[in-house]
């Protein structure tokens, strides 16, 4: 027997890092784990922002919620905070933030090779745990693809090609649009029992559990639980 865990996410999401981390710390104390199989599926959170464009994550926050940038700023440390309760390296200023999509289209080229989960550790690395900014640099780009193992001659002709891959992203995001899905990561076990946001990891402990046993159950945890959505990523208020 074997159960796909299917999970949607952007690079530019923190809560998607994070999440990734908790699924996998459940993952590894799941019995069936050799039985589970992990697809990650596109999701651009901001797909009008135009290619080979960077700006800093704290304005665009800002932006996004109408907030003072000193507020955005705060917001970043305190998922800097949530990340280091998981020895997770969180850069908490200086990142920047821009188009994914040539991202999403290199994670499905390391899919074609059996690379997609280490491609997408190499983005989030990139991204979440250096200040050098990932987006808009095309020869960072490339170096990460070549150290997640993908042939550098490879990887620059599916960047030269805009239409490379573009449809299996299409494809992706067609699909998460047909099951709702508005914010990431969104992680969808057995193609039944959805998880939404960054959940902690008892609960994808118990979802990988209940897709093993197929118990007839949908939305598993707290649907407010911290996620990236298209007006960005909110950090909860504490209570």
């Amino acid at each position: 027997m074997t159960v796909a865990v299917d999970i949607w996410t952007d690079i530019n999401c923190p809560f998607c890092y994070l999440g990734k981390r908790r699924f996998e710390l459940a993952l590894a104390e799941f019995a069936h784990r050799d039985e589970i199989t992990v697809v990650h599926r596109s999701f651009e959170l901001d797909p009008t922002i135009p290619a080979g464009t960077s700006g800093t994550v704290e304005e665009h926050i800002a932006h996004r919620y109408g907030i003072p940038v000193e507020q955005a700023q705060a917001n970043e440390r305190g998922i800097a905070a949530q990340a280091a309760e998981i020895d997770l390296p969180y850069q908490a200023g200086g990142r920047d933030y821009g188009n994914s999509f040539d991202m999403h289209r290199l994670l499905h080229l390391a899919a074609a090779h059996g690379k997609q989960d280490v491609m997408l550790d190499g983005l989030y690395a990139g991204n979440f745990a250096d200040p050098t900014p990932v987006f808009g640099d095309r020869e960072r780009l490339v170096a990460i693809a070549v150290s997640a193992g993908l042939d550098e001659s490879e990887v620059r002709s599916t960047l030269d090609d805009p239409e490379a891959y573009a449809d299996d992203v299409r494809r992706d995001e067609q699909q998460a649009r047909e099951l709702g899905v508005t914010g990431v990561p969104f992680f969808v076990f057995g193609g039944k029992y959805a998880v939404s946001g960054a959940q902690p990891t008892e609960t994808f402990a118990r979802a990988l559990q209940l897709a093993w046993e197929e118990r007839p159950v949908t939305i598993v945890g707290d649907q407010d639980a911290a996620a990236c959505g298209p007006d960005g990523c909110a950090v909860p208020s504490p209570s």
